[in-house]
């Protein structure tokens, strides 16, 4: 399967401790180019656990639902490369609006 940025998908993410990983979504931060060259994809990873106060880098996704996620969920600045065959299945795309705020939270994260 072929992954796009912005594609919403289902994964074993990493912890940052690499000594163990979940069942999550993420999000493909990688080119499609990218994608297809490569035996990985990289992704930012999705959480539905919503503090009142975001961290950095954290933002919501608006449209979750049309995203294909099953409850309101945002974007945490924890970013993982791993191979193709981590990924379970795509479940969605986010829409053009969660799109361009992800751009920008990897332009703050990331820098420029």
């Amino acid at each position: 399967m072929t992954y796009n940025f912005g594609d919403v998908v289902l994964v074993n993410f990493p912890f940052t401790n690499l000594k163990s990983s979940k069942k999550r979504p993420a999000i493909i931060i990688s080119s499609e180019e990218y994608n297809i060259s490569r035996p990985d994809v990289i992704l930012m990873a999705v959480t539905s656990q919503i503090k009142t106060k975001l961290g950095f880098g954290g933002i919501f996704i608006n449209k979750w639902q049309e995203a294909g996620l099953p409850k309101p969920s945002l974007l945490k600045p924890l970013i993982a490369t791993v191979e193709h065959y981590v990924v379970v299945k795509k479940i969605g795309r986010l829409a053009y609006s969660d799109i361009e705020n992800l751009i920008c939270t990897i332009q703050d994260v990331l820098g420029e």
